[in-house]
């Protein structure tokens, strides 16, 4: 076994609505979990402690150099419409050995920035998208996986005992 680096990040893409946006990307963010926290001291206790209260809301963004027509498409669409995206990545350990990356979101466009436009310069489109749901996959593998209504660590879900308590 290689004490060398592994899974380092060299190259990655997004789809949009299915759709390949190779060597169209300039950057993505990807979405962060995150825990949603309340400090809490009750009686008896010395001193606060924070506490899960569920996730709080995610989202993701990218940004484009060129202003491109399908994706300005996917912004404003009526609610209860969701657009997927993927993004995916190429994850090379120092001794070569390659891992697929794969985040599989679904959500909408809110925010389409056509930035600054200047003559003899580049200009950023900057997109924002509201997540419903990810999932992060490395080389087949579930690791998260989170929906307004639960969030599964490799592949188990962490709220299974609380929907049974509400008769779910």
């Amino acid at each position: 076994m290689s004490n060398l680096p592994k899974f380092i990040l060299r190259n990655c893409t997004l789809w949009a609505d299915r759709e390949s946006k190779l060597g169209q990307i300039g950057d993505i963010t990807v979405p962060v979990p995150t825990d949603k926290l309340e400090e809490m001291r009750n009686s008896g206790m010395i001193k606060p402690r924070e506490v899960k209260m569920g996730l709080e809301k995610t989202e993701f963004s990218f940004k484009m150099p060129g202003l491109d027509p399908q994706v300005i498409k996917l912004f404003g669409l009526r609610p209860g419409v969701e657009t997927p995206f993927m993004v995916t990545g190429a994850l090379v350990d120092e001794d070569g050995v390659d891992h697929s990356a794969v985040m599989t979101i679904r959500g909408f466009i809110k925010t389409a920035n056509g930035g600054t436009w200047q003559p003899g310069e580049r200009s950023e489109n900057d997109y924002a998208v509201a997540v419903h749901y990810y999932k992060l996959e490395i080389d087949g593998e579930n690791l998260l996986e989170v929906d307004d209504f639960d969030i599964k660590v490799g592949g188990v879900s962490q709220y299974a005992g609380m929907r049974a308590s509400m008769l779910l």
